[in-house]
């Protein structure tokens, strides 16, 4: 703790003397809306005060700063406007010398209320926009929102690739973070695709894609952050919506919910409802080849997987302003779901003696997840200093229980048919209590000084209870059985440090410490894993206005991956008589030191170019066992991956009724393995393209068109072919905007289709699979509104902890 102390108190000298250099001769000030939220990216003039001719001005950053050099003697005001708000104009100032500086403080724009609306109605809006620090991919009011789930917009992003398993990848990385409204999800893997794909697309406002987060954030997520932003209450009074759609890709899905929010006084509240069912299948070949000093064994398998998933969900939540400064609030999220799925699949095991297994595996899942929070929101001054606190509670239980029915028919020998029954029970609670605090404090006009510590105590009880079926009666097989409790407490502190420089240059250097004890035990085994880590995560991003039209930021940020709860759990996991899973106890967090450089032209067209190097990066490793030709795959700590990106976003305005958005992803990526005594380097180049075109249609109809390619991959010690797909909206409104119904299809060529591969010392395993993307939906919905305009405060908060629930 003392090198924390002595860390932070270095920042504070650095940040005094970064104040006591600022001495720049300049218009400074900061554009906020009626809530005291920045406006960023405001314009700001200054006119002359006799004619009202433009003499100079500049655009406001993200935080709605600005900073102007000095004009000629003269008397002058100021104008500030941005898209949805009213213009604002200050008083008449004048300057008296070439030594002149002002700081005009905060500076109000109220919203335009009427302009807000036409602009939802009658304009478009590029699908992806870019930030100093972030990407943004906007949802709100697109036609592919309409009938779709989080978790498909969230797989058409720029950069975003969902694995075999349900794991997001950014930029050909893995270890997302997954926020909503800027608190963690909590989940991972399996379970965050559960809870994205019960929460409507038409909840979402927008989606930031953050590649280098700062000190603030937690140090958790290798790749960076995507935030989810919900929509939230912009009139007061009682507003909502409420709708029901179908889907058919073969299999019949149905969706229903409805929303509602109450801004009344000091109280804002929100609630919203959602009863899915929704179907869907998979198809899946497999093949192994086995090498051993006997000769070759071909593993051939053909699998077909379908589900029938129920899931009701709600959310509800509340903010209360205590005055003017000072805002309280709670909410609570509330997801179960119960999914029934069958996967059949038959093998045939070809060597001297012929096998063919025909395998019936049956599974019923009962999932629950309440996550509660209570926070507090404080401004202290009108100079932007702020405190912040959170309390979150999560409990997330899970009951799989499933049931093997295998039957082998030998092919070549007299040896009789046998058929062999199996069943498992795997119940599974997370408690996770976190605790945070965050304090920012305006330092003069140009210095930003954030600080904050967060606790937080994770308890993990999963036990695997495994038996044989003999005669109608269940065996304990103690061999397969186990009962694996996990524990983890993190307490970390950070300190962030925003400055501008000149009219020119502008930095925010940050440091976090994490410090962590986590205790892994088996008391079916009596073996326990216990560790302790002090570990400190560095950021420095660097801003460059080279002119008006260009600008640079130059990135950097160390960063850590944990393990999923999950794959600590030492289990063996039966998947058929061939193939299994197992947890490693032993599995080490990986750490990221990645570079990055932005390049943004006029606002709009952005090259980031990119590098991450990554140790000990947690990959899933197949192990093929030639002599009993079984493979158990697991998570293992590959020794080292490298990752070069360059990624242009590009959109084009065809017209006021064509907009199209364009993003390329130019990816090489090379890892180096050491399994089974060998090292293996594997390397690939890669583009991953997107294009979509929103057009505006006669009759108030909405087109919108995507098309994506993800070229040939690896990961880890797979190798992934090329796939493309696309996908079509149309959405036309009726009743004054009040009732809207579209029509989407997705996957239209069924080319979604992921293949992998791997072969290591002759063994080879390739996977070929489909996942019924190819899909028809049809969505209506009706919103209800009442009530004055006003703005809604956006909080940012996270929690880590349950991010890592997940991934099995």
């Amino acid at each position: 703790m003392k090198k924390m102390y002595f860390l932070f108190a270095l920042l504070l000298v650095c940040c005094s003397t970064l104040v006591q250099a600022q001495s720049d001769v300049m218009l400074r000030g900061k554009a906020i809306a009626e809530s005291g939220e920045p406006v960023g990216f405001a314009n700001v003039a200054v006119l002359d005060a006799a004619t009202g001719n433009v003499v100079t001005g500049a655009i406001a950053d993200l935080e709605g700063r600005f900073q102007i050099k000095t004009p000629a003697v003269g008397k002058y005001k100021l104008k500030l406007n941005g898209l949805g708000y009213l213009e604002t104009l200050t008083p008449v100032f004048e300057v008296t010398g070439v030594a002149f500086s002002k700081d005009f403080g905060p500076l109000q724009l109220k919203a335009d209320v009427k302009t807000l609306r036409e602009v939802q109605i009658q304009t478009l809006r590029p699908t992806v926009t870019t930030a100093p620090d972030k990407m943004v991919v906007s949802v709100e009011n697109t036609a592919m929102a309409e009938g779709s789930t989080a978790y498909d917009v969230l797989t058409k992003s720029p950069g975003v690739w969902v694995d075999k398993d349900g794991n997001i990848q950014l930029n050909g990385k893995g270890g997302v973070q997954v926020m909503l409204n800027g608190r963690r999800s909590y989940l991972s893997g399996k379970e965050l695709q559960n809870l994205l794909q019960s929460m409507s697309a038409e909840n979402l406002k927008d989606l930031e894609i953050i590649t280098n987060p700062s000190a603030r954030f937690d140090a958790e997520g290798a790749s960076g952050i995507i935030n989810i932003n919900l929509k939230k209450a912009q009139t007061s009074g009682l507003n909502g919506s409420v709708y029901g759609g179908y889907q058919y890709n073969r299999l019949s899905t149905f969706t229903s919910g409805a929303e509602i929010s109450h801004k009344a006084g000091n109280w804002n509240s929100f609630g919203s409802i959602n009863l899915n069912r929704r179907m869907n299948y998979r198809n899946m070949k497999m093949d192994r080849v086995f090498m051993n000093e006997s000769g070759t064994t071909l593993f051939n398998q053909d699998g077909y997987e379908e589900g029938d998933l129920l899931e009701p969900s709600l959310r509800l939540g509340t903010d209360y302003d205590l005055n003017k400064r000072h805002s309280v609030g709670m909410m609570a999220n509330v997801t179960a779901n119960r999914e029934r799925m069958s996967f059949n699949t038959e093998s045939f095991l070809r060597n001297e003696n012929n096998l063919f297994i025909d395998a019936r595996n049956q599974s019923d899942s009962k999932y629950g997840n309440g996550t509660f929070n209570v926070h507090y929101l404080g401004k202290l001054d009108t100079t932007g200093t702020t405190l912040s606190a959170d309390l979150d509670f999560v409990h997330i239980s899970n009951t799989d229980e499933a049931s093997f029915r295998n039957r082998y028919i030998y092919l070549n020998t007299s040896r009789p048919d046998s058929v062999e029954q199996l069943r498992n029970k795997n119940p599974t609670n997370y408690d996770i209590y976190s605790g945070k605090l965050d304090f920012t404090r305006q330092l003069g006009s140009k210095t930003k000084l954030e600080l904050g510590a967060k606790a937080s105590h994770v308890r993990s009880d999963n036990e695997l209870r495994f038996f044989e079926v003999q005669d109608a009666v269940s065996v304990p097989d103690a061999r397969r059985s186990n009962h694996f409790v996990y524990t983890e407490n993190i307490v970390a502190a950070y300190a962030s440090l925003s400055a501008t420089l000149s009219a020119k240059w502008s930095l925010q250097a940050g440091l976090r410490a994490e410090q962590t004890e986590s205790s892994g035990k088996s008391l079916t085994k009596n073996e326990k894993t216990d560790r302790s880590y002090l570990d400190l995560f560095p950021t420095l991003f660097v801003q460059q206005k080279v002119n008006d039209d260009y600008q640079l930021s130059y990135k950097y940020s160390r960063r850590i991956n944990r393990p999923y709860y999950g794959h600590l759990n030492p289990f063996l996991f039966f998947l058929d008589p061939y193939t299994s899973a197992q947890g490693n106890p032993l599995l080490k967090p990986q750490y990221i030191n990645s570079v990055e450089m932005t390049h943004t032209l006029k606002q709009k067209y952005n090259l980031v170019l990119g590098y991450a190097y990554t140790k000990n990066y947690i990959a899933e490793v197949p192990a093929q066992n030639a002599e009993t030709n079984t493979t158990v795959y697991q998570k293992q700590n590959v020794k080292n991956l490298q990752t070069a990106t360059a990624t242009l976003v590009a959109p084009i305005h065809v017209s006021d009724k064509w907009e199209i958005s364009n993003n390329v992803t130019g990816l090489y990526q090379q890892y180096t393995t050491l399994t089974q005594g060998s090292v293996v380097v594997l390397d690939q180049f890669s583009v991953i393209a997107a294009t979509g075109h929103t057009v505006l249609l006669p009759h108030g109809m909405r087109l919108e068109v995507n098309a994506n390619y993800q070229g040939p991959l690896v990961y880890g010690i797979y190798q992934v072919q090329d796939q493309w797909w696309v996908d079509a909206g149309l959405k036309r409104s009726f009743l004054n905007d009040k009732l809207s119904l579209s029509l989407n299809v997705n996957d239209i060529f069924k080319t979604q289709v992921l293949k992998v591969q791997t072969e290591l010392n002759g063994n080879v395993n390739a996977i070929d699979q489909y996942q019924g993307q190819q899909s028809v939906r049809l969505n209506l919905r009706y919103r209800f509104s009442r009530g004055a305009a006003f703005e809604a405060r956006k909080r940012n908060t996270n929690l880590e902890e349950l991010n890592r629930t997940g991934g099995k």
